[in-house]
């Protein structure tokens, strides 16, 4: 169905329909109605590309993931999932896009091929060139993450700084004196990746503060590289009690190496972190953490977007997110016989 076919159908022109689809001219009352009438009995939708070209809008929003040869992480996909449902709720499309390595051109082609109306940037680095060239083409656009400089942006990110601190007092509290961060992939970590780096800064200040005897490792993104991961920290350091992480994909494989080596969470051994709330409840035994309110958080992404596009002069705004620790049973005070080393 045409604008065309409407056009025949009311018995008026084809300019006459097109006014009344853009509003761009007065047309009567009688012929609007007319014309509406042919339009609901056909149940016409414009052509999107259509109305994109006469709106200078495409409705539909980029999101710009991690490389598709890569994994997605769980809570990766709960920040994809808030994004496409944010969008939806607005009637606006979602078009994912990889970036980095073989990737960059579709990044390219989202940037610069105007298939978008703004774009949604997930995984920053301190350091992000994919941020420099957003900057520089003028595209509207929000970070789940935020730059080293992210002043002149706007984004929405957790404070995995301060909730990995408020993880390490909270084991302090307990007793624990020697205690581990299990961070991202050294890959990462290495990169500048935004809450690895920031992990490790509060971590370090944190065991400072309250005296603690802090072993900092990285892992890999999944339930083996998370097993071999604490095999190695046991192995190499078996006075630490207890573990803070931001690594919530490892976690399933870091508590096979506990069991493995005996220790039971938490009589004998604590655990803790940063996680999507959802997997820390179904954790066994469920999972002390900082809750990560994605939903919260891609919704909020959205409607910064949706800001920038209406009026991109406007300052940016930010919101950093400081979830309270869900104390939960992976948690105890240290073990009294490993305490007293």
């Amino acid at each position: 169905m045409n604008i065309g076919e409407i056009a025949r159908r009311a018995g008026v022109s084809r300019s006459t329909v097109s006014y009344v689809l853009s509003g761009k001219r007065p047309v009567s009352a009688a012929t609007r109605q007319r014309i509406q009438a042919v339009i609901d009995e056909l149940d016409y939708r414009p052509n999107a590309s259509a109305r994109a070209l006469k709106e200078g809008r495409t409705r539909t929003l980029g999101l710009v993931i991690p490389p598709a040869s890569r994994r997605l992480t769980d809570m990766q996909l709960g920040f994809v999932a808030s994004v496409v449902e944010a969008a939806a709720r607005v009637d606006l499309d979602v078009l994912l896009s990889p970036s980095g390595g073989d990737h960059d051109r579709s990044f390219e082609r989202i940037v610069t091929g105007r298939r978008v109306d703004g774009v949604v940037l997930m995984e920053i680095r301190l350091t992000d060139e994919r941020v420099t060239r957003l900057e520089q083409t003028g595209l509207p656009f929000v970070t789940i993450g935020r730059t080293a400089r992210p002043h002149g942006m706007s984004w929405v990110d957790v404070d995995y700084g301060g909730l990995i601190a408020s993880c390490v007092h909270h084991l302090a509290d307990l007793g624990h004196r020697h205690v581990a961060l299990v961070n991202r992939s050294a890959e990462l970590v290495a990169a500048g990746y935004g809450p690895g780096s920031r992990a490790s800064a509060g971590f370090a200040e944190a065991t400072a503060e309250r005296g603690l005897v802090g072993v900092d490792v990285c892992c890999g993104d999944d339930v083996a590289a998370g097993e071999a991961c604490v095999e190695e920290l046991l192995a190499t350091h078996p006075e630490v009690t207890a573990v803070a992480t931001v690594n919530e994909a490892a976690l399933p494989g870091m508590q096979r190496a506990l069991e493995s080596a005996g220790l039971v969470v938490p009589r004998d051994f604590s655990l803790t972190g940063v996680a999507a709330r959802h997997w820390a409840e179904n954790f066994r035994p469920s999972l002390t953490a900082a809750d990560v309110p994605i939903v919260d958080m891609g919704a909020e992404a959205v409607s910064l977007l949706l800001e920038r596009i209406a009026a991109p002069d406007t300052a940016p705004r930010h919101r950093l997110y400081r979830p309270p620790i869900s104390l939960r049973a992976s948690t105890g005070p240290v073990p009294a016989a490993r305490g007293a080393r």
